[in-house]
């Protein structure tokens, strides 16, 4: 098959000059009947032209006889939906899926017809496969986003109605269990109906096996989180007469050496912005540090706090200046737990672990997994400080924290 006689045809179909394609194109298939490319170039002049259901069955010889090119399929598809056949145009859109699971004009295309159908569970389906295998929206051209944004929607309001189903359902089961923790039965009932993304630990460093993956623990796994809590106006008072000495010790959190990829740190690299002032580094204590603060380093030395040679605990007060965000990011093991003794509290504060986002209330602290995607924001016009500590995973044994310290 020349190109040339492909090319003269499709530039002739440029030009309108429908009529001229289709003999360049008949005459070549007398030569190949079976060649796909050639039918799919008469499929489509045929569609140009108004003549959809000689397309169809111009644009079918060509799927027979290309099957694995999802071009052709989305073509045929086409062709049904100007005749008005959704059914058939669905069957034609997974012919281009069973190529290519994740093409995004068949997906798209294919919940569409479905909506047309009226098979909104369907549609529903189709539009949460698109959205999930989806770019970014600002690469994408306008009337995909738009697309886009509906199908969206649609899922949204599917989600909202399932929910608002499990919700009633659930009331009998709550109601008959008073005393009962559903923490997790809730949490699971919020992913079956849309509202809560599954996330998953992931460590930077070390990771060990077989611990679920908890946002926040229960305190009552932290009994000696009561004395920590109890003394947050004497660790804020210390904290307040270092926070202005320009001498004290404060320096940018996020650190990395030149030439090393930054990712999502850029704004924040080496940024005043996050600060912190450590007691505790790495294992390390910072004596002088815990000299100016010797209530909160009295009290530190006192708790069961992580102890791994080289490597914890760490105890810092974070500053977040205002208008500053901390990106979504993971620590480094899950054998450890993350501490948060807020102390000074702006409002429009917030905190996200996973699926659970929380606001922090002063003198009132919280544990959280930080190998889960966590982020935090300060969007008022003042400083918010908290006391940041390392803590064991509670469920860990003390057989297990005598290996970790060896294993690091």
């Amino acid at each position: 098959m020349s190109s040339n006689i492909l090319a003269a045809a499709a530039q002739a179909r440029r030009e309108r000059r429908f009529a001229e394609a289709a003999a360049l194109l008949q005459a070549a298939l007398l030569e190949q009947p079976n060649h796909g490319p050639t039918l799919n170039a008469l499929g489509l002049t045929m569609l140009d032209s108004g003549r959809s259901d000689q397309a169809i069955d111009v644009l079918s010889r060509a799927a027979t006889a290309d099957p694995k090119a999802p071009p052709i399929w989305l073509n045929l598809a086409e062709a049904y939906r100007r005749c008005d056949r959704a059914a058939d145009e669905i069957a034609a859109l997974d012919g281009a899926l069973a190529v290519d699971p994740y093409l995004l004009p068949a997906l798209l295309r294919k919940a569409q017809a479905q909506e047309r159908m009226g098979d909104g569970e369907r549609a529903v389906q189709t539009w949460r496969n698109l959205l999930a295998a989806s770019p970014p929206d600002d690469s994408l051209p306008e009337p995909i986003r738009a697309a886009l944004a509906h199908g969206a929607r649609v899922v949204a309001q599917a989600d909202a109605g399932r929910a608002a189903i499990l919700d009633r359902s659930l009331e009998p089961v709550f109601a008959a269990h008073p005393e009962a923790d559903f923490t997790r039965a809730r949490a699971y009932a919020d992913h079956r109906a849309g509202r809560r993304k599954v996330f998953v630990q992931q460590p930077t460093a070390g990771h060990f096996p077989y611990l679920p993956a908890i946002e926040f623990f229960d305190p009552a796994l932290f009994p000696w989180l009561s004395r920590l809590e109890s003394a947050a106006d004497t660790i804020r008072s210390e904290l307040l007469n270092i926070w202005t000495d320009e001498a004290a010790g404060f320096r940018p959190y996020v650190q990395f050496e030149a030439g090393t990829p930054v990712n999502q740190w850029v704004d924040l690299n080496h940024s005043p912005a996050w600060s912190a002032w450590f007691m505790w580094e790495d294992g390390v204590r910072n004596d002088e540090h815990c000299r100016r603060c010797p209530a909160t380093a009295a009290l530190l030395d006192e708790l069961p706090l992580l102890d791994i040679p080289g490597r914890g605990p760490t105890a810092m007060f974070s500053i977040l200046a205002p208008h500053t965000r901390i990106p979504p990011h993971t620590g480094s093991s899950n054998v450890r737990v993350t501490i948060h003794l807020p102390l000074v509290v702006p409002p429009s504060c917030g905190f996200r672990v996973g699926a659970e986002t929380r606001s922090w209330e002063e003198g009132r602290a919280w544990a959280f997994d930080d190998t889960i995607e966590h982020e935090a924001w300060n969007d008022s016009g003042s400083p918010r400080a908290i006391l940041i500590v390392d803590a064991w995973n509670p469920l860990l044994s003390e057989a297990e924290r005598s290996a970790i310290r060896v294993i690091g």
